[in-house]
This record gives structure tokens, sequence and C-alpha cells, in this order.
């Protein structure tokens, strides 16, 4: 799989930690585009895998020229085989997806599938992130993708905010009068828990005192709120954020967490052979790292508890397992893991534990 990485965006959300830009300077678009070729050119023969699925994001992929973008999808397509290719996604943002862009994209042939980065229907909430757009424009660039050919959609919201909004009924990402037409439009909803990223304007505004974030128990209660949301129309959980109508789950995504290699393009993009990640530093440089075999361990009790699919007996090291058992006990039962023969599996409440319980279970 392709990670294609654009670092540009109009403007910086208040919470965001990705490298990211505006457009200024020594980084245009055109020579990104440049760079980024010549980098595609370096690399054909690194992915020795067959390529079932690419994925734009940022940055803001949708803030590329369909010019531009053009020329990245004819790049990849000179240098890599992508006769195999299942699924194909654009990071978007709704201000960008104009019918005019959203028809140029489809005539390039290659995406099927759309990422929108709502955020919130919260008008309210979204002016205090930062985000350029409303929340009617939001809906309105899921109804104009539809129209365009797009019906695998997947849109991110962010709950874990505090909103004073008057409009009625409201859940963590909006009013609900909002919501239930964005969910029948879509296939697939990513909903994230704002967390506080050091360097982020969020994090200099908690800590000036300018910012009050909900405590635990009530980033807990919307959690909640939200899977029974979606649970309720149809979209069904199989990972910590991830949320997905049957067949559409992230094909993408869920390779990351099965530590499927992939292949990272741009400023800020890794790669993952297997044994070793490698990332470009935004200033052209390169790093490495091996893996020593409890990484991948470790790594492999990370991503697995993550998932609904759970970590499978299998792919545990022999000389792991006996400790792994004794470690998993309490987690058992304390109703956050269930056992079969084959799997530990988080339950609903384990998931919001996920990453504690992978943390406690690591060997050095």
């Amino acid at each position: 799989m392709i990670y294609v990485h654009v670092p540009f965006c109009h403007r910086k959300c208040t919470y965001c930690a990705f490298f990211s830009r505006p457009e200024s300077g020594k980084w245009k678009v055109e020579s990104y585009v440049d760079v980024l070729l010549q980098e595609m050119e370096l690399r054909r023969g690194e992915q020795a895998h067959p390529i079932r699925t690419v994925y734009f994001g940022g940055g803001t992929p949708s803030m590329l020229p369909i010019g531009h973008l053009a020329r990245i999808v004819e790049g990849l397509r000179r240098c890599f085989d992508l006769s195999q290719v299942e699924e194909v996604t654009l990071e978007a943002n709704p201000e960008d997806l104009t019918p005019d862009y959203l028809a140029a994209l489809a005539s390039l042939g290659l995406f099927n599938r759309l990422s929108i980065g709502i955020q919130s229907l919260d008008d309210d909430v979204l002016r205090w992130l930062n985000r350029r757009h409303t929340s009617r424009q939001a809906i309105d660039a899921v109804e104009r993708a539809h129209e365009a050919g797009f019906h695998n959609i997947s849109v991110d919201f962010i709950y874990g905010v505090v909103s004073a909004s008057p409009m009625g009924p409201i859940s963590p990402i909006g009013p609900i009068s909002l919501i239930s037409p964005i969910v029948s439009m879509v296939n697939h909803i990513s909903v994230y828990s704002l967390t506080v990223e050091a360097g982020t304007a969020l994090a200099r505004q908690v800590e000036q005192g300018r910012v009050a974030l909900p405590d635990e128990d009530e980033v807990v209660r919307q959690y909640f709120a939200l899977h029974d949301l979606l649970e309720r129309e149809g979209l069904h959980q199989y990972e910590v954020s991830n949320y997905a109508r049957p067949g559409f789950e992230s094909r993408h995504n869920s390779r990351y967490w099965d530590r499927t290699p992939y292949l990272g393009l741009g400023p800020g993009a890794h790669s993952f052979d297997g044994q070793c990640r490698h990332w470009n530093n935004p200033d052209g440089t390169v790093g490495e790292e091996l893996l020593t075999p409890a990484d991948a361990y470790n790594e492999l009790l990370m991503t697995s508890l993550r998932t609904v699919r759970g970590l499978p007996l299998e792919a545990v090291p022999e000389g792991q397992k006996e400790r792994l058992h004794r470690a998993m006990q309490p987690y058992v039962d304390c109703g956050w893991i269930e056992r079969s023969d084959r799997f530990y599996r988080p339950t609903p409440e384990g998931l919001l534990h996920a990453d504690g319980m992978a943390a406690a279970l690591f060997i050095a």
C-alpha cells in the first residue's frame, strides 16, 4: 500500500500536530509535486507487495489543484503497478469540494473513496477549532460528492469538546437534527477524542488557562453516546475510533493495524517494510528505525487491542504466551477483555482503555 502526504493547509486547526503548512515561501505546490515525482522515481522498486490501497492524507490533499493532482496520479501509474488497487482515498475539507472539483476528481479515474474532515456539526465548535467551513457547508459537500458519483464516503468527527450551542438536542458532535442527514449518506465514520498535543494552539490555550476541557467522566459519557448513536444508525465499530457499514471498513487503515508493509511518499511520510521504519523529515533528511523483536511484539499488542477483532493468539510468540495469559487475566476479570480459544478481544469499555492495557503488557 502507498501513502502520499500532502503538507498544505489553508490554516492550522487549533488541535493539529501533523506536519502541515500554508503555501508560501519555498513551500509551493508546484515545487512539492516536482520533488514528489522525483521521489516516486527513486523508490519505484521498494514496494514488493501487491499494491491494494493508496491514501492521500495531510495536510489537506483537496487543496491541490486538479492539474497538480493529475500529475501525481500519472506519476503513481508510471512508477507503480496499480492493477490490483481496490481502494484509493483522498482526504478533503468540505469547502474544497465544489461541483467542478468533484467532477474533475472523478474524471481522473483513480479515486473511489473520500474522507471528509467535518469534525463537528456545531458552528460554535467549528469556529473554536479554527475550521473554515460551517455545518451547512459540510452537509452540502457530502451531498455534492454523492451527486458526483462518490458513494464510498467517510467523515471525521471530534468529541470531548464542551459546546454552548442553543440548537436543541446536542450530541457530542452537534445537533441531532443535523447528524441524521450526514449519517444516512456515508458508509464510514471516524470519531476521535480531542487530545492536547504539545506545540499546538490548543496546548497553549490550555496552559494559559483560556480553555477548560471536559473531565474524563464527561469524555467517557460522550464516547458511549456516540457509540450508541452510530450503532443504531447501522455503523458498527471495528476499531477504537472507526465505525462502518458492513463491507465499508477502511481497507488502507486496517492494513496499518495488521502491520502490513507500506510505502510513504512526501515530506513527513513514514514507510514500513516489515522490519524497519523509515520517514521523510520536512527538511529533506530521512530517519530510520530497525525494530527489535520486542518492538514488533509491542506494536502487535498496541494495534490489535485497538480493534474489535482483538489480539490473535497465533501471532503471539510461543515464549510470550504464558506471560501474556497471566497479565491479561485482570482485564478479563474486570470485563475489559473477552478470551476465546484464538483471540483476546476488547469489550466496548475495554476499547476505551486499549492503549493503557497494551502499554502495561509491553516487554522490554
